[in-house]
């Protein structure tokens, strides 16, 4: 197939999905993805698509967000090694809250297994991952349906996550960077995602590589509020996304990096297949919690319910978790 050909091809792929992975349409066109990235660039540089989320996506530049469909096709390997690491950091008898997002549904699936855990979700693909887990307590926000993404957005999400104090909150988004922290390109999703953010002691991130560097239209959670950023390892010629690594790291932004052998067959974890997980020592100093603690040791509450009940000293003692 010509150039011009394959190009044409993955223009009326793009065109007719919103978005498509590099993989798929280096299987469509039978050639490698070194040749579907050029060809990509080459129609970005015409205005014809936008390069985003290890694909190629509609231009539309910082307003447009890809529906479910879309982008649970993308990156699927990356986020299934993101979420075995993030399912690590979340202990017995926890109280956390999980947003939406395609990478937060697969962290789900492994939450299923901590027994005691209480997560407060706007989503519904959440809800769903965590429905038969008779061992952990779902809490649904309130809110009007997005069906775009399957989450509850709006005044009564908001409204509904005052007073609630929980551990770890685990978001993602459309983009990252080390200048504006992580954003997304809804307007209504990230005043949730906010509302979600000063409901934890701490924020951990989770993004694949491809999401680094690349800015979008509305600000969620600032860099000085990511105490962690769980991610994977950028390919070697991806200098932009080890760039923001670094720079990232020099914030004070903790970051954890699953490796090549961090899926297991079939997605789960299991004997013999753990996945790897690297503190990479970059510059910058490791925040910690009042007390000398990383914030990642046992968890410090065991429900929301149970935090409400606490007494006045209880609660300043976990407000003084949310002082950076």
């Amino acid at each position: 197939m010509f150039a011009a050909e394959r190009r044409q091809l993955i223009l009326e792929m793009v065109r007719a999905n919103g978005a498509v992975s590099l993989r798929e349409l280096a299987r469509v066109v039978q050639t490698s993805e070194v040749t579907v990235r050029r060809d990509v660039r080459a129609l970005e540089a015409e205005g014809l698509l936008d390069r985003r989320h290890g694909g190629a996506v509609l231009p539309g530049g910082f307003t447009r967000e890809s529906g479910f469909p879309q982008k649970s096709h993308l990156s699927t390997a990356e986020k299934t090694a993101i979420a075995d690491l993030a399912a690590g950091l979340v202990g017995e008898g926890e109280a956390i809250v999980v947003g939406a997002g395609t990478t937060t549904q697969e962290l789900a699936r492994r939450l299923a297994r901590v027994p005691g855990l209480t997560v407060v979700t706007n989503s519904l693909l959440v809800a769903q991952a965590l429905a038969h887990a008779n061992r952990v307590e779902v809490v649904m926000t309130g809110g009007t349906l997005r069906g775009s993404n399957y989450a509850l957005v709006g005044s009564g999400a908001e409204q509904s996550l005052q007073g609630l104090r929980v551990s770890r909150a685990f978001l993602s988004g459309s983009g990252l960077t080390a200048e504006r922290g992580l954003s997304t390109s809804n307007m209504l999703s990230a005043s949730v995602d906010r509302a979600l953010v000063q409901a934890a002691a701490e924020v951990v991130v989770l993004a694949d590589h491809t999401k680094l560097g690349s800015d979008t239209m509305f600000q969620t959670v600032p860099t000085e509020l990511i105490t962690r950023l769980v991610t994977d390892e950028p390919p070697v010629h991806d200098e932009r996304a080890a760039t923001e690594l670094q720079a990232l790291a020099d914030q004070g932004v903790e970051i954890t990096v699953a490796g090549p052998d961090a899926e297991s067959p079939g997605g789960e974890s299991g004997p013999g297949h753990r996945p790897r997980r690297d503190n990479m020592p970059l510059p910058g100093q490791r925040r910690t919690q009042p007390g000398g603690h990383s914030g990642l040791g046992p968890p410090q509450l065991r429900s929301a319910a149970a935090l409400a009940e606490q007494g006045p000293g209880e609660r300043a003692r976990v407000a003084d978790l949310r002082r950076r």
